[in-house]
């Protein structure tokens, strides 16, 4: 199934995508639907098979125009969100871009950060602020969604618990990246402002997984155009890490729980940042203005529009002085 997240008179609803491109209304179909879409996660048992039901022969009265509500992101406010790093071309090729060999330990072991689960947002406009302008990019991914809880978990018991898969753009501040990670914290004020998913969240069952010994292997087209011109093009197959892997790392001695979302990282070629050091494009950001599209074979089209929204200048500091015990003139 194809699941959304969408407002309809200004009400949060879910729903599914029916084979005519209409959407069927949860709630208007039936009453223990009414919940959003970790509610419908969690209790998948439970309600997904009257889900299917009912997107299998809809009622008249709960299927409306698509054209008629505002998609937002198809889990606007997951239970965690981390982003992994599983992409060896986007890994090696911006590495050498800035004169390092590659890292031996990106073949070690599966790696991944936290980034904001509460600045999530859906397809429209993405508001940014001036700081966020400075080398503003996107970046090409799929994430997935658990739907189990983990600990400790198998390759099997991980790809087990994988609910469904969606496009991720996990957008970058590079300007404020840069300056932060030279203090080896990692990013944080570069990434936390905004991580667009969507349009759909897609059950397993809908995708073309292959099974390896490694765990499954989602083989979909990956492209993004910026303003009709088509900048990045790769694969989902091309992963040197499965989700199921980084799953098995991510649940070593914690509990992991049914909604939270997990990045595969940048594929190759998808961003300016990798594009830009390869001399593929020459010092191109995103600006105030500029249309996004990532589309993902099966997983559909995000078209986001950057926007910005009123905020500190640039030449305004982003903290007012400095240190303690620090004396500036």
């Amino acid at each position: 199934m194809k699941l959304v997240t969408f407002l309809q008179a200004g009400t949060e609803k879910t729903g599914a995508v029916l084979a005519d491109g209409r959407i069927l209304v949860f709630a208007a179909a039936e009453p223990r639907l009414d919940g959003d879409m970790l509610s419908l996660i969690r209790r998948q048992d439970e309600l997904m098979p009257l889900a299917r039901a009912l997107a299998a022969n809809p009622p008249a009265s709960a299927v409306i125009d698509a054209a008629s509500v505002q998609l937002l992101a198809p889990i606007p406010r997951p239970v965690s969100m981390r982003d992994g790093y599983a992409f060896r071309q986007h890994v090696s090729t911006a590495r050498r871009n800035r004169g390092l060999d590659m890292i031996p330990e990106f073949d070690l072991f599966p790696v991944t950060y936290f980034t904001n689960h509460l600045a999530v947002t859906g397809p429209g406009d993405l508001p940014v602020q001036e700081h966020h302008l400075a080398r503003l990019d996107y970046e090409l991914e799929v994430a997935i969604v658990t739907g189990r809880p983990l600990r400790n978990a198998t390759l099997e018991e991980a790809d087990a618990a994988i609910f469904g898969y969606l496009v991720m753009n996990d957008w970058s501040a590079r300007h404020l990246q840069m300056e932060e990670m030279k203090l080896s914290l990692g990013p944080c004020k570069g990434k936390d402002f905004a991580t667009s998913l969507g349009p759909w969240l897609v059950t397993k069952d809908e995708l073309p997984l292959e099974k390896t010994p490694q765990g499954e292997v989602l083989k979909a087209t990956m492209t993004c155009e910026v303003n009709g011109q088509l900048l990045s093009k790769g694969d989902a197959a091309s992963m040197n890490w499965t989700f199921a892997q980084i799953l098995q790392r991510t649940s070593y001695g914690i509990q992991m729980h049914a909604g939270e979302v997990i990045g595969s990282g940048t594929v190759g070629t998808g961003c300016l940042l990798e594009l830009n050091g390869s001399k593929v494009t020459q010092n191109l950001w995103l600006k105030e203005g500029d249309e996004v599209v990532m589309a993902v074979e099966g997983l559909g089209r995000l078209v986001n529009r950057v926007v910005r929204v009123a905020g500190p200048e640039v030449g305004d500091a982003l903290v007012s002085a400095g240190p303690r015990g620090m004396d500036h003139h």
